[in-house]
């Protein structure tokens, strides 16, 4: 088991003796045996232990009797992914960096704490609530959407955008950085995963949420699991599933072909709104919109220029820096040769672009 896991045979001992993972059986010659449920326990062990939780953190979420091993792999999916982003904020950091030193330009010493230090990843998570809060007329929608809905789980709830004041809500968010963003005042916040959601049944009257099924490992599961604990479900995403989909878009179409990429496995419209048995509604996008997710700024070019705006949209961390440079820099020269306004002068006239994001309501 040792040689198995990776570990000595001292650290299974000690695992065994403070009761974080100890074997169901002994042989006759007094040697530990685990049995597959052990070997279970052991790799959560392990997989929280090389996270960096503590003994005592780690025995107290295994020992958690509403977290089952599927569970427990959701929860270590998440983690990890918090945890790649984390190492690609830091190499973006350090490419603009060695960029910066290439051109003679030292940064100061605030600037290298702030992109190596501690803060890197907090940092990251606070450009949310910088450009990313409700959008009114999209809130509108979402909220009709509920219904007479008094009880309100918000799932995936990040910094708590587009929850209803007027209603009585609970927020789940599996991320401890978007979790520390929330405002004061804010809804109570429960640390789990939309694939295991810790509620009973028909718990609440509606489940919502926005902006954020594409950042689960399993969209159907997630959605299924929303509609076992609400009456109604209400879901704010996006369709890549209608044909032509990738000509919607100027800036995936013309400058980051990269976003197919991160599309590829997603589900179809129609397999999640199959999973909470409802439809699919088309939502417009307004050219003022006031939510910088990453089509809001379809009308006004120059803010994918801006650095915050785009550090607050997953995608361009996905497809990497030098993608993002790439698509910044072809911007940039088509905005200043008058490229851009030629090709999309049809767009000046429009209050509202449908670019394919989607409410789907069951």
């Amino acid at each position: 088991m040792a040689k198995l896991a990776g570990v000595s045979v001292r650290t299974l001992h000690h695992y065994d003796g403070i009761g974080l993972v100890q074997p169901s059986a002994r042989t006759a010659t007094g040697y530990r045996a685990y049995s597959a449920g052990d070997v279970e326990r052991l790799r959560e062990v392990l997989a929280y232990r090389r996270l960096g939780f503590g003994l005592r953190e780690i025995a107290d979420l295994v020992d958690d009797p509403t977290t089952d091993a599927v569970a427990h792999l959701h929860r270590l999916r998440g983690l990890l992914l918090e945890q790649r982003d984390r190492a690609a904020a830091m190499v973006t950091a350090i490419d603009r960096e060695l960029e910066a030193r290439a051109m003679g330009i030292r940064t100061t010493p605030e600037e290298q704490l702030g992109v190596f230090g501690a803060q890197l990843y907090e940092a990251i998570g606070s450009a949310y609530p910088a450009t990313r809060r409700t959008e009114p007329r999209i809130a509108a929608r979402i909220w009709e959407a509920l219904g007479e809905a008094r009880t309100v789980l918000n799932v995936g709830a990040g910094t708590g955008s587009y929850e209803p004041p007027d209603r009585d809500v609970t927020a789940v968010e599996p991320s401890a950085v978007m979790r520390a963003q929330r405002p004061a005042g804010a809804a109570r916040c429960v640390a789990a995963s939309a694939e295991s959601l810790p509620f009973e049944d028909q718990s609440f009257d509606a489940a919502m949420a926005v902006s954020t099924v594409h950042h689960w490992p399993d969209p159907v599961a997630g959605l299924r699991e929303m509609r076992r604990v609400a009456r109604r479900v209400v879901v704010f995403t996006y369709d890549a599933s209608a044909t032509g989909w990738r000509e919607r878009f100027w800036l995936t179409r013309d400058y980051l072909p990269e976003f197919a990429d991160l599309l590829t496995g997603w589900p179809s419209l129609a397999d999640l709104t199959r999973a909470i048995g409802g439809r699919a509604e088309p939502v417009l996008i307004p050219w003022d919109c006031a939510d910088g997710f990453f089509e809001a700024y379809w009308r006004r070019p120059e803010a994918y220029l801006d650095d915050h705006v785009r550090r607050a949209v997953s995608v361009w961390t996905r497809v990497g820096p030098e993608a993002e440079q790439r698509a910044v820099n072809s911007l940039r020269d088509d905005l200043s040769a008058g490229r851009w306004a030629e090709r999309n002068r049809d767009l000046v006239a429009l209050d509202a672009a449908e670019l394919g994001l989607r409410l789907l309501v069951a």
